[in-house]
């Protein structure tokens, strides 16, 4: 009787030896599982010719699973501050450890044999990526030179500010003598004073001329009816 065997990509047991790699059911799933590692395969070799290069985060961690060594890999390459894109994978991808299990992966799952090239690396290309490392390297370094010149140029500015703030409020200001400011604003007190008393009093220029009266007109005399004392001479009883 042909022992229980477990299919990793189905996950179910089989006893049919090796019928069950030729089922649809398998051939399907195998596909689909090639498929969900082809995109990322396809994103790495275009890393190949133009590398990037980034500050590391946290988010560099994630590795991805690979269907022919059946292990985890991590997708980025890492090193100290700084991250090289798919490089971990394309490092893995180039390995002949790689190389064989895919070998075995492929002869063992009876899969189409032009797919296997698509998820392999050869050295040739992997030495292409190494120089193109190198120059995303040369060029990361040279835009974080930039960067910083600029923060050191911004800083600067800020800090001449701040000094010009510091001086213009430690420099002593000019305070005015109290002579030469009570002498001029009270010869203008004086001035205007002068000026508007001037100003107060009336001008005989500007009044109305006194109207004349009747009696002073010219015209035949009067005749004055009263008591009328002469003098040096008494009245009857003196």
């Amino acid at each position: 009787m042909t022992p229980a065997q477990r299919c990793p990509l189905c996950r179910q047991t089989f006893f049919c030896g090796r019928g069950h790699i030729y089922s649809r059911k398998h051939q399907r799933q195998l596909k689909a599982a090639l498929e969900r590692l082809l995109p990322q395969v396809e994103a790495a070799r275009k890393a190949i010719r133009a590398a990037q290069v980034e500050r590391y985060v946290p988010e560099h961690e994630r590795c991805c699973w690979c269907l022919c060594c059946g292990c985890e890999v991590r997708k980025h390459l890492s090193h100290g501050n700084l991250t090289v894109l798919h490089g971990g994978l394309l490092e893995h991808l180039a390995s002949p450890e790689h190389k064989k299990a895919t070998n075995k992966f492929w002869w063992e799952n009876k899969a189409e044999v032009q797919m296997k090239e698509k998820f392999l690396i050869s050295p040739q290309e992997y030495a292409r990526f190494k120089k193109s490392m190198v120059k995303g390297l040369d060029s990361y370094e040279e835009k974080e030179d930039e960067v910083i010149k600029e923060m050191a140029a911004q800083i600067r500015e800020v800090e001449q500010s701040r000094q010009e703030v510091v001086r213009s409020v430690l420099e002593p200001q000019a305070v005015p003598d109290p002579e030469e400011g009570s002498s001029a604003p009270g010869s203008w007190k004086g001035t205007n004073s002068h000026v508007a008393s001037s100003s107060q009093q009336p001008s005989y220029l500007d009044l109305p001329p006194a109207p004349e009266l009747d009696w002073m007109e010219t015209g035949p005399p009067l005749t004055f009816i009263g008591h009328q004392d002469i003098p040096g001479v008494g009245n009857i009883h003196s």
